[in-house]
């Protein structure tokens, strides 16, 4: 018969074994924490080393995976790898697995560890063109959230997205709508995004909340397009204290935030000074966004950032789009043979997945050249040059245009202008035109048109005007741009209600 010593050891063995689910826990420690800075500055092999002595430290910490899940996401969806992709999925059913066989389902940080990881990959697979699977995925996160916010309603980070998916789902298109209920249990308004985002965010003013950040550039986000307050958006994302010299996402925000705002000179100061070297995941598409912000200012030194980004960038969003700004920079050095050189390589190259790269494939198919004063205005308002756009549209009257298209873009280039530049007036009076002549057409200038008409009326308080351009906006269906376009009005109508 074995000693009584043995017996007492195999019984404690035993029992430990067992009892292993009661010892995970959700815990952020100072190593933690340290990790998912350094996951969310893009340095992952940093974040990976303290992640391993967090982990080492306190096996049991369920948070090791919440932070592991940020440096996966990073990877496939800054990479575009899909064979990355592949490989690293696996992580992610391993890490489900075991936070619901170990985690405290009583806790808070359960559903929401669960819900958070699932809502990272369905943002990945969306890049991977897996929109089936994405959209389970998030009715999964959705369903989650909900209950987690029914048993714990003071839990701040639920909201934080739980926010965002109702708000989206609550600005979903008349045409996708179906597919959103059909699919899914997905439902919410954008008031009620909002006030969720809202309240997180006072918390986090008042409080040491580890997604601090993350909130801000949410709700940053939500404000520049579905509440289309661009001024609103450029406060909130300068009050979050970012660092875009030390940080490369979030140089990219305040970059991206620039530019969306028609800051397009601050955008190029940020690039200029983005951070760089071997600590930093590699992160191409701040060469693109350089290259577009300095094209936006006539500046064709772009070329060279979009150079580099083609040669460098191995995975397939933003190529074809790049060649086609590269086929513009020698379009605007009136080198012929160079634009189409380059517009045939944005036929063969990348993938038509995201709206620029779709509408940059249509216009190397189509085979019509850009009119070079019509293209110089196009840049020089969205970089936020409006008087020099001005000057250039000037030089030509709408006659001088033999196409149906370019007179077309010619009066509403002009009527983006008068609208940036106060013109309320004039802007609709254009835009009108721009509507009653293209609404049937291909092109999707009537219906940005008819979405920015009801911009003017909203902002000027007439809401039965507002309601009817968004509407018209809603009826009239470009080739290209539809969807992003009628998500806009839809936001409006949602707004107006």
């Amino acid at each position: 018969m074995p000693p009584l010593n043995l017996w007492i050891l195999t019984f404690f063995l035993f029992v430990a074994m067992a009892d292993s689910s009661i010892a995970s826990h959700c815990k952020w420690t100072p190593t933690l924490e340290r990790a998912y800075r350094e996951a969310t500055s893009l340095q992952l092999e940093a974040a990976e080393g303290s992640l391993s002595l967090a982990t080492a430290a306190d096996p049991q910490n369920l948070m090791a995976l919440h932070v592991a899940n940020y440096i996966d996401f990073f990877r496939v969806y800054i990479d575009e790898d899909e064979s990355e992709f592949s490989r690293l999925e696996e992580n992610r059913d391993a890490r489900l697995k075991r936070i619901e066989k170990e985690g405290d389902p009583n806790s808070p940080w359960h559903r929401f560890l669960l819900a958070d990881i699932r809502l990272q990959w369905a943002l990945a697979r969306l890049k991977y063109e897996q929109f089936t699977t994405a959209f389970f995925e998030a009715n999964k996160a959705f369903k989650l959230l909900k209950a987690n916010a029914v048993a714990h309603p003071e839990f701040m980070p639920n909201y934080k997205d739980l926010g965002i998916l109702h708000a989206m789902a609550g600005t979903v298109p008349d045409n996708y709508r179906w597919a959103m209920e059909w699919f899914t249990s997905l439902e919410g308004t954008l008031q009620q995004g909002r006030d969720e985002l809202e309240k997180v965010l006072a918390y986090a003013r008042e409080n040491d909340f580890i997604y601090e950040e993350e909130i801000y550039i949410y709700y940053t986000y939500l404000q520049l397009h579905l509440v289309n307050d661009r001024d609103a958006a450029w406060e909130l994302v300068n009050e979050a204290r970012l660092n875009p010299s030390e940080n490369p996402l979030h140089c990219f925000v305040l970059a991206n935030v620039a530019m969306r705002t028609g800051r397009g000179e601050e955008a190029i100061r940020i690039l200029e000074n983005a951070p760089s070297g071997n600590r930093f995941h590699p992160f191409h598409y701040l060469e693109y966004l350089l290259g577009l912000a300095k094209l936006q200012a006539l500046d064709l030194t772009a070329e060279k950032h979009f150079l580099a980004y083609v040669n460098n960038f191995r995975g397939f969003n933003f190529i074809k789009d790049a060649y086609q700004k590269l086929a513009w920079c020698r379009l605007l050095k009136s080198d012929l043979s160079g634009y189409h050189a380059y517009i045939n390589l944005c036929k063969a190259r990348g993938k038509a997945v995201v709206g620029n790269d779709k509408s940059a494939l249509n216009e190397a198919k189509d085979g019509s050249m850009p009119t070079a004063e019509l293209l110089k205005a196009r840049l020089l308002f969205d970089g936020g040059h409006y008087q020099r756009a001005l000057q250039v549209l000037k030089t030509r009257n709408v006659q001088d245009y033999f196409s149906e298209k370019n007179r077309l873009e010619y009066h509403y280039r002009m009527a983006r202008i008068e609208q940036a530049l106060g013109n309320d007036e004039k802007a609709i009076k254009l835009y009108d035109l721009v509507i009653s002549q293209g609404k049937k057409a291909p092109w999707y200038f009537a219906c940005r048109a008819a979405l920015e008409k009801g911009h003017i009326y909203e902002a000027k308080h007439q809401k039965t005007l507002a309601i009817n351009a968004f509407e018209q906006c809603l009826n009239i269906e470009p080739e290209a741009h539809k969807t992003g376009l009628h998500q806009q009005a839809k936001a409006g109508l949602r707004r107006l209600q």
